[in-house]
């Protein structure tokens, strides 16, 4: 018997949790699981990476404010598609579980992804208020980390027995190390800095961005060799562009905005640098690891465990830009530490961050949730 899963989201848009989603949909067993995605507001062509199944997708187009007409279009949308399960994803999602609820659904999985810049350490008292409230709802939880499977234990409550922490899987056939000469873009010689995502608040590519500038600054004749890129759009891509362009170093930078070819982007990179101020278990990281590059990354949620000081990476604290200038340096004149970094990368990558071991733990608390309910 195939069961059908309805997975609830704010937006279906380019994004962490949605590569997450894509990257399930393509590995679990079309002839054990059939999927249905419902955004809340709206969906992108981001979808059509999804290629192992065909996989419906609906829009509620839910206007911003506190209205409650989505309400009644997702209970008549759900009481159609009856499905046999559903899945709500992060806080804005949450709210779906009541409807589901009213809509006789009782077989319900929640997952937390991460936190967003308005409420980074899940500690806002009506947002905490809303997530107890939807406890009794919710048969089972999916914390993408181990720091946000404990704020659930600890801050929201939640029983351990409807606790899973599931890591994100990585394709590490698509994100390899580079083979031969970089692309273009610099030249052979130069060490290319680089991250990849959403330009937003909680990413804090600024933070990056200052780095470079005060990494070339304070050593000019040691960084005549080092670039920068930042593939993704987002309001900070202006703001990153301002600040180069001020210093009069936008020549040693490329930020394309928004890029489907990952991948490629990657094999141009040495070092991957992700600046946030907080994290779930990062999609982007995963890949820089499997691509065989060096992390630094902000000590902050899941970056934690996906980064081992001196070993994969390095850690440096969020906002810190003399921090993370003097991590950049610790890898420009330093091949041979970018080079033996690189290597454990992709090792770690490999061991732990597979895409069929989190489809079959995804199975797993699937298969446990509907047999609670049949």
């Amino acid at each position: 018997m195939t069961a059908h899963i309805v997975h609830i989201v704010h937006r279906f848009d380019t994004g962490g949790m949605e590569n997450g989603m894509v990257n399930l949909f393509n590995a679990l067993p079309p002839d054990r699981f059939r999927h249905t995605v419902v955004a809340l507001t709206d969906y992108s062509d981001f979808r059509r990476r999804i290629t192992a199944q065909p996989v419906e997708f609906h829009a509620l187009h839910r206007a911003p404010g506190h209205g409650f007409g989505w309400t009644v279009r997702l209970w008549k949308l759900l009481r159609s598609l009856k499905p046999d399960l559903v899945h709500t994803r992060n806080l804005a999602a949450l709210e779906a579980q009541f409807v589901a609820a009213a809509a006789g659904i009782r077989a319900t999985v929640h997952g937390e992804h991460g936190r967003d810049v308005f409420d980074l350490y899940g500690q806002n008292w009506k947002y905490n208020l809303l997530r107890r409230a939807a406890k009794p709802f919710v048969s089972n939880y999916i914390a993408v980390s181990q720091d946000l499977e404990t704020w659930l234990r600890l801050a929201i409550r939640v029983p351990p027995r409807k606790l899973h922490h599931i890591y994100n899987g990585v394709d590490s056939e698509k994100f390899h190390p580079r083979e031969g000469a970089r692309p273009a873009f610099a030249h052979p010689d130069s060490i290319v800095f680089g991250s990849v995502g959403r330009m937003v608040a909680v990413k804090d590519y600024p933070t990056l961005t200052r780095a470079f500038i005060q990494l070339v600054r304070q050593q000019p004749e040691r960084a005549a060799r080092a670039r920068l890129v930042i593939a993704g759009e987002g309001p900070a891509r202006k703001t990153c562009l301002d600040l180069l362009q001020a210093a009069g170093l936008a020549h040693l930078a490329w930020l394309p905005g928004a890029r489907d070819d990952i991948a490629d982007i990657m094999q141009v990179l040495d070092v991957f640098v992700l600046p946030s101020k907080n994290e779930g278990i990062s999609n982007t990281i995963l890949e820089a690891l499997a691509s065989g590059l060096p992390v630094i990354a902000t000590a902050v949620g899941g970056n934690l465990e996906l980064v081992e000081e001196g070993v994969n990476g390095m850690l440096v604290q969020p906002g810190d830009v003399g921090g993370m200038a003097q991590a950049l340096l610790a890898y420009l004149d330093a091949p041979a530490r970018i080079a033996e970094h690189g290597a454990h990368a992709r090792q770690h990558a490999v061991q732990r961050f597979s895409i069929p071991v989190m489809a079959e733990a995804y199975a797993t608390v699937y298969d446990q949730t509907l047999q609670r309910w049949r």
